[in-house]
């Protein structure tokens, strides 16, 4: 990551308001657009890496998973997840503390119908550590099993410097094979963060996933967030240059 540190005590700070974006636009249409991925998750085990507090955990156990493994850098975005479990929750959610860039032989994981990379690509600030995370992701997928992840579209795209849809980038310094940018949430108080990431992560290149073993390397149609087609005027400049995308894919058999 750009730095462990650095990005354990940004989202230590955060813990407690970060799930506030889930309630903007944009973090409506995300977490839509997540789900409608997934679809069925019935008696599936899952890895969250970068699962924060939980929140897309606690959704997939609701839609039917048997066992959910999240894996986090920060121990207090973890603990607000403990402290929101229920009862059904947590007899399904198992909470780890990692740097999901870097080897997690030393955790209790298993392999994995499932796994989601929420967001986790845009705090890597090279392209080593990039790959570190999509080797974790094949290395406890199973063959055959399903990746979901949401990355950066385009953190250049005019509209997003308005804060339009709740979410503000501004900022942007080029660094070797990508970028570094300001993000700001809209909550009350904002929410705000540094993020870096690579070009050949935002850039919509299928490299990292065919270089790990995937197929069917395939984005989320958009259409398939409910909340686009109540305004679609609002969407209108979000569907032309679309700010993030949520990326499915398989892991070959063979590998």
């Amino acid at each position: 990551m750009a730095n462990t540190n650095d990005v354990k005590k940004q989202y230590d700070t955060l813990a407690v308001k970060y799930d506030d974006y889930r309630s903007t636009p944009l973090g409506i249409l995300e977490t839509q657009l997540i789900l409608s991925a997934i679809g069925s998750p019935k008696d599936s085990t899952v890895l969250d890496l970068g699962g924060g507090t939980g929140v897309m955990a606690r959704k997939v156990v609701d839609a039917g998973a048997k066992l959910v493994d999240v894996v986090d850098v920060s121990p207090e975005m973890l603990n607000v997840g403990r402290q929101t479990e229920s009862h059904l929750y947590s007899q399904k959610i198992r909470w780890f503390e990692a740097d999901v860039s870097k080897s997690l032989e030393h955790l209790p994981l298993q392999m994995y119908d499932l796994v989601m990379a929420n967001w986790v690509f845009d705090h890597a600030s090279s392209v080593e550590i990039l790959e570190g995370m999509w080797s974790n992701i094949s290395s406890y997928l199973k063959p055959g099993g399903r990746f979901v992840g949401v990355r950066m579209g385009n953190p250049r795209t005019p509209y997003i410097l308005s804060g339009i849809y709740g979410v503000q980038v501004t900022d942007h310094v080029e660094i070797p094979g990508g970028l570094k940018y300001h993000c700001k949430l809209e909550a009350n108080p904002p929410i705000e963060f540094e993020v870096t990431s690579m070009e050949v992560s935002y850039s919509g290149s299928t490299e990292m996933h065919r270089k790990f073993g995937f197929r069917d390397i395939e984005i989320e149609p958009f259409e398939n967030g409910e909340i686009l087609k109540e305004d679609p005027d609002y969407w209108k400049q979000f569907l032309e240059e679309p700010y993030l995308a949520v990326v499915k894919a398989i892991k070959k058999s063979d590998i």
